[in-house]
C-alpha cells in the first residue's frame, strides 16, 4: 500500500526509490604502492597493432577472355546505374560513370553519360569541362569543339569555359578560329581580364592595329581609369607618342570626375614629364588639382610638390604652399567633419584664392555634415554655413538662382517639427523681396508661420505688408497671430494700434476689449495701460475711468490707485477748461486727494 502511494505520475507511477540510480561502490585498494614493471600508453598502442588482425579484401579478379570481360562490364554498369537512380542529383557519380566508360574505351557509351549528367544539371560548369577534356584527351577535336560551343553558348558567363576553347584552338593552330571565338565572347562584355587577354593574344602574333582596335571597344565598354591608362601605354610603347597624349586627353575628358581620377592624372603628368614636356605637365597637375576633391589628392599632391621643386619657380612654390593649407585643412575636417569651425577656415582660404568653383565644392561638402541629434544646441553653429552659402551667393558671385536653392534646401534640411531658425526664413523672405519677387517672399512666410510660428516672423511679416499697404493681410496675420499667441499682450496692443491709426476707433476698443477678456495674459499691466491711453487720447475719460475701475475690481496695486490718481488730476484739467488756471489746479488737486484717501483707506481695510 505504501509504494501504491508514493507513486508518481510523472515518473511512470514509479516510486523515488526505484528511480534512483545506484553506482556501484568503489573498489578499495589495498596496495598503493607501485608495480615493479610500468606500463607506459605507447606500449599499450603498439600492443594492439600487432595483434590487429589484417583487413579483409576482396579477391583480384582476372579476366581470361571476351564473356567474363562482358559480364564485369555488365555488372559495373549495372551497379552504376543503380546508383545513378538512388543519387540523381550527385554530380561526382555521373563523371565516375562516364569516365569509366572511357576506361573502357566505349566512347558512344561515355557520351551518353555525359549527355545524360548534363540533362540533370546543365549549369554545372564542371561537367561541361570534364566532358570537354575527355574528347580532347582521346583526340575527338570536333566533337569537343562542338562541346565547348554548346558550354559557352548555355554558360555564356562562365570565364573558364572561353579560355578553354580558346586555348584549345590555339594550340591548334587555328589562330582565325580563336579569334572567332574571342569576338564571341566579346559580345558578352566581359570583365577586364576578358578583354586583356584578346588583347594579349593579338599582340602574341604582331597584330597592332586589331590589338588598338580593341583597346577602343575595351574603354567603350569598361570606361575606367586603368582601362584608359593601359591603352595609352600600350601606344606609348609602341612609339606612337602623339597617340598616347590623345588617349590621355580623351580619358580626361570622361572621367575627370571620377574616383580614380587621381591616378590618371597622376600618370599623365610622368607621361608628359617623360616627354620633356614640363608646362604641359604642370598645367595638368593644376587642373586636376582644382578638380579633383582634397581628400582624394594626397598623392596627387605630393607629386606636384616633389614636381615643383624640381622644376618649379617661385610663383609654382607659392601655390604649393596654398596646396599645403589646404591639404592641412582637408585633414582636419576628414578627421572630425562636424568640425564647423574648421570648415569656416577652409571656406575663409578658397574666398582669398578666389576660385568659384572651389568655393563652392567646399561648401558642398561642408554643408553635406549634418549634425547627428536633432537638438537645436548642435544646429546653431551649423545653419550659419547655409547663410554664408546663400550670402556668397547672392553678394559675391551673383548667382540668384542658386541662392534660391540654397535657401530652399536649407529649409528643407531643418526638422521644424522639433525647433526651427526664424533667422532663415527672414533671410530667405528678404531675398524674394530684393529680387521683387513679393509673391515668393509671401509664401515663404506663408510657410514659416505653417510650419514653425514665432514672434519675429509674425512682426517681420505684418511689417512687410504694412509697408506695401496692404492693410487687410495685416488684419489677416495679425488674426493669425493671436490665434497662435493669445496670451501675447503685445501683438493684442499692436493689433489695436494699427486699428487706431487708420481710424477706426471701434474696431480697436473691441479688440481691447477680447484682449483684456482673455484668461491669460504675460504682461497684462501693459495691455491695460495701452487701452487706457487710447481711450485718454480719443478724450473718452469716462471710459478711461470705467476702465480703471474695472482693473481695480482684478487688482487692488498701488501704482493703478497711483496712475488712476494722476488721471484723474488730468481729466479734471481737460474737463474744466472754461475755469482759470488757479481754479484748474485746485480742482485737480482736489481730485487727486480724493483718490488718495480712497487708496489709503482700503489699504489700511477702513
Amino acid at each position: 500500500m505504501s509504494s501504491s502511494k508514493d507513486a508518481d505520475p510523472s515518473l511512470g507511477y514509479l516510486t523515488r526509490k526505484d528511480t534512483e540510480v545506484k553506482l556501484p561502490r568503489p573498489t578499495r585498494v589495498k596496495n598503493k604502492t607501485p608495480a615493479p614493471i610500468q606500463i607506459t600508453a605507447e606500449q599499450i598502442l603498439r600492443e594492439a597493432r600487432e595483434r590487429q588482425e589484417a583487413e579483409i579484401r576482396p579477391p583480384k579478379q582476372k579476366i581470361t577472355d571476351p564473356t567474363e570481360l562482358g559480364e564485369y562490364r555488365l555488372r559495373k554498369r549495372k551497379e552504376f546505374e543503380d546508383l545513378i537512380r538512388r543519387v540523381r542529383w550527385n554530380i561526382g557519380v555521373w563523371i565516375k560513370y562516364a569516365q569509366w566508360e572511357e576506361s573502357q574505351k566505349d566512347f558512344k557509351r561515355a557520351r551518353s553519360v555525359w549527355e545524360r549528367a548534363l540533362e540533370v544539371d546543365y549549369k554545372n560548369h564542371t561537367l561541361w569541362l570534364k566532358y570537354a577534356e575527355v574528347e580532347m584527351k582521346n583526340k575527338f577535336i570536333n566533337h569537343a569543339r562542338n562541346v565547348w560551343d554548346r558550354a559557352v553558348t548555355l554558360l555564356p558567363r562562365v570565364d573558364q569555359l572561353w579560355y578553354k576553347y580558346i586555348h584549345m584552338e590555339e594550340m591548334l593552330g587555328n589562330v582565325a578560329g580563336a579569334r572567332q571565338v574571342f569576338e564571341r565572347w566579346m559580345k558578352w562584355t566581359p570583365d577586364q581580364q576578358g578583354w586583356l587577354s584578346y588583347i594579349k593574344f593579338e599582340l602574341r602574333y604582331n597584330e597592332i592595329e586589331r590589338a588598338r582596335g580593341i583597346f577602343e571597344r575595351f574603354v567603350e565598354c569598361h570606361p575606367r581609369v586603368g582601362a584608359w591608362i593601359r591603352y595609352a601605354k600600350f601606344e606609348m610603347k609602341n612609339g606612337e607618342v602623339v597617340r598616347s597624349r590623345n588617349v590621355y586627353e580623351r580619358a580626361v575628358d570622361k572621367l575627370s570626375d571620377d574616383e580614380e581620377a587621381e591616378q590618371l592624372f597622376v600618370a599623365f603628368a610622368e607621361f608628359e614629364e617623360r616627354c620633356k614636356e614640363t608646362e604641359r605637365a604642370r598645367a595638368i597637375y593644376k587642373f586636376a588639382l582644382d578638380h579633383i576633391p582634397k581628400g582624394r589628392a594626397e598623392d596627387l599632391y605630393r607629386k606636384f610638390v616633389a614636381f615643383e621643386k624640381q622644376y618649379g619657380d617661385r610663383e609654382g612654390i607659392e601655390d604649393a604652399i596654398v596646396g599645403k593649407r589646404r591639404f592641412q585643412y582637408e585633414d582636419e575636417v576628414k578627421k572630425n567633419p562636424l568640425n564647423y569651425d574648421s570648415w569656416f577656415d577652409y571656406i575663409r582660404l578658397e574666398e582669398s584664392v578666389g576660385d568659384k568653383e572651389r568655393i563652392r565644392e567646399v561648401y558642398e561638402r561642408a554643408i553635406a555634415n549634418v549634425p547627428p541629434a536633432e537638438e537645436k544646441r548642435y544646429w546653431q553653429r551649423y545653419i550659419y554655413l547655409w547663410i554664408n552659402y546663400a550670402l556668397y551667393e547672392e553678394l559675391d558671385a551673383g548667382d540668384m538662382e542658386r541662392t534660391r536653392d540654397v535657401y530652399k534646401e536649407c529649409l528643407n534640411q531643418i526638422p521644424h517639427q522639433k525647433f526651427s531658425f526664424a533667422k532663415i526664413w527672414l533671410l530667405a523672405a528678404q531675398f524674394e523681396i530684393r529680387q521683387l519677387n513679393l509673391r515668393a517672399a509671401r509664401q515663404i512666410l506663408g510657410n514659416a508661420i505653417g510650419k514653425a510660428p514665432k514672434d519675429k516672423i509674425f512682426k517681420k511679416y505684418i511689417e512687410i505688408e504694412l509697408q506695401l499697404g496692404n492693410i487687410d493681410r495685416c488684419r489677416k496675420l495679425y488674426e493669425k497671430y493671436l490665434e497662435w499667441s493669445p496670451e501675447n499682450c503685445y501683438a493684442w496692443s499692436k493689433y489695436a494700434e494699427l486699428e487706431r491709426s487708420l481710424s477706426e476707433t471701434d474696431r480697436a476698443r473691441a479688440i481691447f476689449e477680447l484682449a483684456i477678456a482673455q484668461p491669460a495674459l504675460d504682461m497684462p499691466e501693459l495691455l491695460w495701460k495701452a487701452y487706457i491711453n487710447f481711450e485718454t487720447a480719443e478724450g473718452e475719460f469716462e471710459r478711461a475711468r470705467a476702465l480703471y475701475e474695472r482693473l481695480l475690481d482684478r487688482t487692488k496695486h498701488l501704482k493703478v490707485w497711483i496712475s488712476y490718481a494722476e488721471f484723474e488730476a488730468t481729466a479734471m484739467a481737460m474737463d474744466n477748461l472754461d475755469l482759470t488756471e488757479e481754479e484748474q489746479k485746485k480742482q485737480c488737486i482736489q481730485s487727486a486727494r480724493s483718490m488718495g484717501i480712497q487708496c489709503c483707506a482700503l489699504m489700511l481695510g477702513v
